[in-house]
């Protein structure tokens, strides 16, 4: 009996991914278009479609792993960059994912008011963390803290690029959502799954 039992989750688990490929590959196309047509630098969908990824998406892995095959898709087209900057650029864009699993966790009337910090937290993150890895492992700031206040400083019209991208992404995707789900018909319930079914 607890063979079958082990046999129906793995199947009811794979059921599950089935019905999220199709957002996920939606996010997918997006982010990967995004990146290759004419854009302000990081004024992207990616992090914004992240998080909107944890928070629609049941399935953490799909969630997770969806921004992540956006950007290998991406820099498999555009070109590659040194292995240790692009390893902190994908975690850095997966961590949005796991605050939209999180914000989506509480109660749906409050999600508006946390979506606004989550977008914010995840530009400020994405800045610090990917910033310091291209001082870290770039070469071409001095491996000093006037080096790193360097880097800084120099990516801060990035950092004003991604804050408005990821707002304006943001908003995009989660007003979507909210408006295809309202002309549906149906009403977002109070956890995690937002779906319209």
């Amino acid at each position: 009996m607890t063979g079958m039992a082990v046999i129906f989750n793995i199947r009811r688990r794979a059921a599950a991914i089935g019905t999220e490929l199709p957002p996920a590959a939606c996010l997918l196309a997006l982010d990967v278009v995004a990146r290759l047509l004419p854009h302000a630098p990081n004024f992207t969908p990616m992090a914004a479609s992240a998080l909107f990824a944890g928070a629609i998406l049941r399935s953490r892995l799909v969630a997770l792993t969806t921004p992540v095959v956006a950007m290998v898709l991406g820099d498999l087209i555009l070109g590659t960059y040194d292995w240790r900057v692009a390893g902190v650029v994908y975690v850095s864009l997966a961590l949005p994912a796991i605050a939209g699993m999180w914000g989506c966790s509480v109660r749906t009337p409050r999600l508006p008011l946390l979506l606004v910090p989550l977008a914010l937290a995840s530009s400020v993150t994405f800045f610090v963390t990917t910033n310091f890895a291209v001082w870290a492992f770039g070469g071409m700031y001095a491996n000093d803290l006037a080096g790193l206040l360097h880097c800084y400083v120099a990516a801060l019209p990035f950092l004003r690029n991604g804050v408005m991208g990821d707002l304006c992404w943001t908003a995009v995707l989660f007003g979507g959502w909210w408006l295809i789900a309202r002309a549906a018909g149906a009403r977002a319930p109070s956890n995690r799954a937002w779906t319209t079914a």
